[in-house]
């Protein structure tokens, strides 16, 4: 039984960033044909956005941002478009007026299109790195009301050759007797879910024999809850996917950190910023997916991750990812007033000299302090005054000014620590 999913996860590592950057361009002008791209990427050169280095001079599109022009488009008369026109495929009475097999609806909300191509979302690597193969019967318990979780596993199980029992969530005595009497070799869901049931089943006196494998996702899988499953015969492995990009990453075997999926670009960010961390260091994770029906570029999930060094052990040849590190909004109210963490950058920015920057909100609500520690080397006589003074340029806000070597602050990508008490 092959290892691999196909002969793209063990390529030669420059042969995927050559083939990523040749396909680079071409998902940039597709983007372009869309109203909302073509108007974020106006007088883009789609043709010379072929490096990474070229890539992070477009600007980043977080979630927010495409939660406010879906919003305001939807309440447009002139210009009505669900999607905010960030999608090339849609429905009669849209710009895009065909296309789209499925619509979905993620908190916010915000409407996600799938496209007819089969595993739209990606997620049969995933599935096939966590041992499910052609034949398998998979109990596949992700919602398939409003949101697109259901039917993500269910195209990527298709795309194996797997049966898939569609029990969505809830309804956990009718979900454990299915598991009884249909004998599923896996499970999708969420990790806690799988454990209610199988707590439910060992109260219950029901064995599940057939359980042996399960691809979890929607929350955080620690490692004493994958073993307390593996105690119990069942062998579970994460992926990381979004409602916006589909998969981003899954784990594999090997059990050391998450490897890319073979259709994204990723980049890790500083919090609030589009500029790429050296490798190793906490940021935002931002992904570009190969995807013309909605062409995510630059598209800021909101949450915290670093890359891992060296290759997979399983052969696997494509970048790690240590996994979901926290989130990257760490806005904070101070006084009165929101501090966001792109303010801390812009402080940052205007001193040549900090390398990295740190804002910590301290004491107790309404009466609450700021220091803003500066990672520096050789900092010239006067900086942490003009970098109080910027600080209340751009906050409006006092803070104190801490200058540290280089190396001092943690690797966890907080630009903004909240470190004030709440009692």
């Amino acid at each position: 039984m092959t290892e691999h999913y196909d002969a793209l996860e063990t390529r030669p590592t420059a042969q995927r960033e050559a083939a990523l950057m040749a396909a680079l361009p071409k998902q940039v002008a597709a983007a372009q044909t869309t109203a909302a791209f073509a108007e974020l990427l106006a007088g883009v050169d789609a043709a010379r956005i072929d490096s990474r280095a070229a890539l992070a001079t477009l600007p980043v599109l977080r979630k927010h941002e495409l939660l406010e022009r879906q919003k305001a488009q939807r309440a447009s008369a002139a210009h009505w478009d669900p999607f905010g026109g960030f999608s090339a495929i849609g429905w009669r009475g849209l710009r895009s007026p065909a296309g789209a097999k499925r619509v979905f609806q993620s908190p916010g909300p915000i409407y996600e299109p799938e496209g007819g191509a089969p595993d739209y979302w990606r997620i049969a690597r995933a599935l096939f790195a966590a041992g499910f193969r052609a034949g398998d019967l998979i109990h596949n318990s992700f919602s398939y009301h409003l949101t697109p979780a259901g039917s993500m596993m269910e195209s990527g199980a298709h795309a194996i050759g797997c049966t898939v029992f569609a029990g969505g969530i809830g309804n956990t005595e009718l979900q454990l007797q299915a598991m009884q009497e249909l004998r599923p070799h896996g499970y999708c869901g969420t990790p806690s879910f799988l454990r209610i049931v199988v707590e439910k089943a060992a109260e219950t006196g029901i064995t599940l024999p057939s359980l042996s494998k399960a691809l979890v996702s929607g929350e955080a899988f620690p490692p004493s809850l994958r073993d307390w499953l593996a105690e119990r015969g069942v062998q579970g492995y994460q992926c990381y996917a979004t409602a916006d990009v589909g998969l981003i990453a899954y784990e594999t075997g090997a059990r050391q950190g998450l490897v890319l999926d073979e259709g994204v670009i990723l980049e890790i960010v500083r919090p609030g910023t589009g500029d790429p961390v050296p490798e190793g260091e906490v940021g935002e994770v931002v992904i570009t997916v190969l995807n013309r029906d909605y062409p995510m570029v630059r598209f800021g999930t909101g949450d915290l991750s670093a890359v891992l060094a060296g290759s997979c052990p399983t052969g696997r040849t494509n970048t790690r990812i240590k996994g979901w590190l926290g989130r990257a909004d760490q806005t904070a109210k101070v006084r009165g007033m929101f501090v966001h963490p792109s303010q801390v950058a812009e402080v940052a920015r205007r001193h040549p000299e900090v390398q990295r920057a740190r804002l910590v909100v301290a004491g107790e609500m309404a009466n609450d302090s700021m220091t803003l520690r500066v990672e520096v080397s050789g900092a010239p006589d006067g900086l942490a005054a003009k970098l109080a003074d910027s600080v209340r340029d751009v906050t409006k806000l006092r803070a104190d000014i801490e200058l540290v070597t280089p190396g001092s602050l943690p690797n966890d990508g907080k630009v903004i620590e909240d470190a004030r008490s709440y009692k």
